[in-house]
């Protein structure tokens, strides 16, 4: 299918896509929430590391479980409906954490979060596909992180200060709230614009060979499993920072729920700043001659160099220099992810993209559940974070010769080309 010219205006489809990431950030507070105010919770239910590392592994099964039903149910829906059905339902998922009073509520709520919230990644690779064209993708998901960096920096100061007002439940009601208005604003953007409501006719004739019912074709590719298979291995190392980096500050330099902000704030700002040098470095380079090929993978190499001197943070004793680095390994995951997710969009068609990315998006979670069952055992254990950061510092390395294995060539399908609005 040939690329198609958009009747939207630049501005009116950064406005779209920037409204989705703010939704995406309101999405995504509960995790910073949970780490964050761990201490709280733990005190509250008398958990300990295992029990809160058991929470975090059912939150990402729960995810990972609802990712290969909603990849095909963005692909079904389109953009549009996609946007109000998951908004609406992880906004409600995040507000039910304010009536958890016992151990099972709040597991129920945070099952409940993890099985909506996992509409966003692929509504998000879909919009991208949708919106913007081939050589500008990169940029736009290099921007989408970068914005989800930026919220992110904001929440370890944000947080404690919810905490203090309303208490852990009450931040994470704050963020069901903000994802409404983020619908709101949606809305009112899209407001008659029958071009996003439209995709799913337009794909149709897609549909009638079967390809897009199911993921039968979709597991039979080996492109869809290089792809997850780099996802999975990354993405534990992912987690793992998201959900302990606050554990590890407080046993190692014994900092506060206050004093973690700065330290926090650096790793996701170094999150950030990595993702949008990534896609605006991969940009430039498309629009140079480089191969789609060589960009990716260069840039997944230097993305995973970037992480492998993480086990060397456990040898310096200056807390400031282990904060810098541990920015500079964020840098260097969200160089490694945007590349994938960037190959998606290259080599798999627009009708299949929510499908693949979530598929992807599942084999992460569960990479996730099994750093997350993991690093909780170790920690009891009494191994510290040795194990565990010696793992995170191969991981990207082994992800990317996986890749390479299964896709030693990107290019890009005439199918994946298509700008639908």
């Amino acid at each position: 299918m040939a690329a198609q010219s958009s009747p939207l205006s630049g501005r009116l489809r950064w406005s779209l896509f920037i409204v989705l990431c703010i939704a995406g950030v309101f999405n995504a507070m509960d995790r910073p929430i949970i780490a964050i105010l761990k201490p709280d919770v733990m005190e509250d239910f008398g958990w300990s590391d295992s029990d809160f590392g058991d929470l975090a592994a059912i939150t990402q099964f729960s995810a990972a479980f609802a990712f290969l039903f909603t990849g095909w149910l963005v692909d079904r829906l389109g953009v549009h409906r996609s946007m109000q059905v998951g908004a609406s339902a992880w906004s409600l998922a995040a507000i039910a954490h304010g009536w958890a009073m016992t151990t099972w509520q709040v597991i129920g709520a945070r099952v409940g979060l993890g099985v909506t919230e996992a509409v966003q990644t692929p509504l998000v690779i879909k919009t991208v596909a949708t919106l913007f064209a081939p050589d500008k993708r990169s940029f736009a998901f290099g921007f989408a992180t970068m914005l989800a960096g930026a919220g992110t920096i904001a929440m370890p100061f944000v947080i404690p200060a919810l905490a203090l007002a309303v208490g852990w439940r009450g931040a994470l009601v704050a963020g069901g709230v903000g994802g409404f208005l983020s619908l709101i604003a949606w809305m009112w953007l899209a407001r008659g614009l029958s071009q996003l409501r439209e995709r799913t006719v337009e794909e149709a004739s897609e549909r009638e060979d079967g390809e897009t019912t199911g993921y039968g074709p979709i597991l039979k590719n080996r492109k869809t499993w290089a792809i997850v298979g780099a996802k999975a291995l990354s993405d534990m190392t992912w987690w793992f920072i998201n959900f302990w980096l606050a554990d590890y500050y407080r046993k190692e330099f014994g900092l506060s729920t206050l004093e973690l902000a700065v330290p926090l704030a650096i790793a996701f700002a170094g999150s950030g700043l990595g993702a949008l040098l990534a896609g605006w470095g991969s940009t430039k380079l498309l629009e140079r001659g480089w191969s789609v090929n060589r960009v990716r993978k260069t840039v997944m190499l230097i993305s995973a160099l970037m992480v492998a001197p993480l086990p060397l943070v456990l040898e310096l004793n200056s807390f400031w220099p282990v904060a810098w680095m541990i920015g500079v390994v964020m840098a260097g995951h969200q160089g490694f992810s945007l590349s994938i997710f960037s190959t998606i969009t290259d080599v798999v068609p627009n009708a299949k993209v929510g499908r693949v990315t979530a598929f992807g998006a599942f084999m992460g979670n569960m990479g996730g559940v099994a750093i997350s069952l993991v690093t909780g055992r170790v920690l009891d254990a009494g191994f510290g974070f040795v194990p565990l950061f010696m793992f995170a510092a191969a991981s990207y390395l082994i992800a990317l010769a996986w890749f390479q294995w299964l896709l030693p060539t990107i290019r890009r399908d005439e199918g994946a080309l298509a700008v639908a609005i």
